[in-house]
């Protein structure tokens, strides 16, 4: 005789207790569309999360369009930092002192590999005129890989030479800079990349 009236209001809800969450529409669902039989009803931000969808663009051709765009504008901008230096935008693989250092020295001598390209060209090219003479043919191939030979001892005292003045400079040498002045010294000179800052030969780092 003490329980409080549960006559049915005009709008079909019926109130059940003085707390919010104790109210309960007809459906017996809540407005976010969760059923409310057995259990409470939901706090506003487990609603809120349950209706997050993931941030897709309406228009993907357009968003295609405009990564494209963004990739061209990073590249060109890479390639103007490696023509004058600006290791801001360059690429991770050429930041850095130690990395500037050995671009550096390099640069600054006379390597053999760099040559490497046109000589085994001209040497190439000769094996066509001494197709019918098969003992100067093998001279000719005998030369090409002396020559090979030649270059790959002028690289190594290149590497002991810099690994020397790295050791003294940064007190280690990282991994990988042996294949990074390798292939610096094999590439030709104006073909470089990061260019050469100075353009003349022997200006040696500190």
């Amino acid at each position: 005789m003490f329980s409080r009236s549960k006559t049915p209001t005009p709008d079909g809800v019926t109130p059940v207790g003085d707390s919010p969450d104790e109210v309960t529409s007809a459906s017996g669902t809540t407005p976010a569309g969760v059923p409310t039989k057995g259990r409470p009803t939901p706090k506003r931000n487990v609603a809120q999360a349950a209706n997050k969808r993931p941030l897709v663009p309406n228009d993907r051709k357009a968003a295609r369009k405009t990564q494209r765009e963004k990739s061209r504008i990073d590249r060109e901008r890479a390639y103007q930092a490696m023509q004058t230096g600006d290791e801001r935008y360059m690429p991770a693989k050429d930041k850095g002192p130690v990395r500037r250092y050995v671009r550096d020295f390099v640069d600054a001598r006379w390597n053999l590999g760099e040559f490497f390209l046109p000589v085994a060209f001209v040497f190439l090219f000769a094996t066509f005129f001494t197709s019918q003479y098969p003992e100067l043919s093998i001279v000719v191939m005998l030369g090409l890989y002396g020559f090979l030979f030649l270059t790959i001892i002028d690289a190594w005292l290149l590497w002991r030479s810099l690994k020397k003045r790295l050791t003294a400079k940064f007190g280690d040498v990282q991994r990988g800079l042996l294949m990074y002045t390798i292939t610096r010294a094999y590439q030709l000179r104006r073909s470089r990349l990061p260019k050469p800052m100075s353009k003349k030969r022997g200006n040696y780092p500190e």
